[in-house]
């Protein structure tokens, strides 16, 4: 794997940094050597700054400091989902110094850098690549939906959520690796630029594909991973939630996509989406699973993100969500997610 930095200027420890907490937790895309962020988190340790787990990428104050404390660096990530996918100002200076130090960039932002004259003109100058991974496909790259989907016998499970930044892809990938450790074979199904990055094979970028065409390369990304992998399961990576205002989405998952058993993550301390009271407040629990189910497709299981949570009241909201829904309640950061596999042993039967 070639060696990469991950760029997220100050806003490690913010939800916009989800594409670098992701890499952080894991990539066969890359190895990631280091995250440069700001002196506030500088010398610190990336994964224990996300999740208390020490996984040997530190943290530097700026890109001189990085590449004087690194070696062999092919690439810098940016690692950052912004609203709207708009390049941050400040990053940019970064990404001259990067291009000039002979380093690759890879842009997962809807802003592309391929579009910028000056920048396309020193990375030809020096002979790096400028990956702008949300470029959306041409027209005669694009998948029409063709119905092939109801040929796949594997299980397709997705992963959906109440809000954006629920941990869907990042449980979808637990739940593909728990499986794997069971002795179960899965896939993940991708469909936002973060995974990717993370080295997923069969998928496409979500909000950057025509909106004709999203449930045909959905459909193609499945199909040919049931073909080509022959998986036990196939695990779809949700983004957005069925009913956040700016970007509703899920139900192309559980329609185009087929998928007859939903894992659904939500938030309990969270109270609006994207936490803008303007948005509208996240409804219950509840109320989404019975959408769900009116859509033909069940809830197997719930999972909880833990955000402004104690590890007291994580497993407090778990035993109480148990007691109400009757089903598993994941803490997929606090336990893993093997407490789900019987379940999905009893859908291969």
């Amino acid at each position: 794997m070639n060696n990469a930095i991950v760029l997220t200027n100050g806003l490690l420890k913010s939800l916009d940094a989800k594409t670098a907490h992701g890499l952080i937790r894991g990539t066969e895309r890359f190895t990631i050597k280091g995250v440069i962020d700001c002196a506030e988190t500088a010398g610190k340790d990336a994964g224990s700054l996300l999740d208390s787990q020490h996984r040997e990428i530190p943290v530097f104050e700026n890109f001189k400091t990085a590449v004087a404390s690194l070696q062999d660096i092919q690439y810098l990530v940016i690692g950052v989902a912004t609203v709207g996918g708009r390049l941050p100002a400040n990053m940019l200076t970064t990404i001259i110094e990067a291009i000039h130090a002979g380093i690759s960039i890879v842009n997962g932002l809807h802003e592309y850098l391929n579009e910028k004259p000056a920048i396309v003109a020193l990375a030809k100058e020096k002979g790096v690549q400028l990956i702008d991974v949300r470029k959306p496909k041409t027209r005669e790259q694009l998948s029409f939906w063709t119905g092939e989907i109801f040929k796949v016998t594997a299980p397709i499970v997705a992963v959906i959520g109440m809000d954006c930044a629920m941990g869907k892809r990042t449980t979808a990938r637990m739940l593909r690796q728990a499986c794997e450790a069971s002795g179960l074979k899965a896939q993940m199904i991708y469909t936002g630029q973060t995974g990717w990055l993370q080295g997923g094979k069969y998928g496409f970028i979500f909000d950057s594909t025509l909106n004709d065409f999203v449930s045909g390369e959905l459909e193609n990304a499945i199909v040919n991973c049931w073909k080509e992998e022959k998986p036990d399961f196939i695990f779809l990576e949700g983004q957005s939630s069925l009913r956040n205002p700016s970007g509703p989405c899920g139900i192309e998952l559980l329609i185009s996509g087929n998928a007859k058993n939903v894992i659904l993550l939500f938030a309990p301390k969270r109270k609006y989406f994207d936490h803008d009271e303007k948005w509208g407040s996240i409804p219950s629990v509840e109320s989404e699973i019975e959408i769900i189910e009116k859509l033909g497709s069940k809830v197997i299981a719930v999972g909880i993100h833990t955000e402004d949570c104690t590890n007291e009241e994580a497993f407090a909201f778990q035993k109480e969500y148990e007691q109400k829904l009757k089903i598993p309640v994941l803490l997929p950061i606090q336990e893993g997610v093997d407490k789900i596999i019987p379940t999905l042993k009893q859908l291969s039967k």
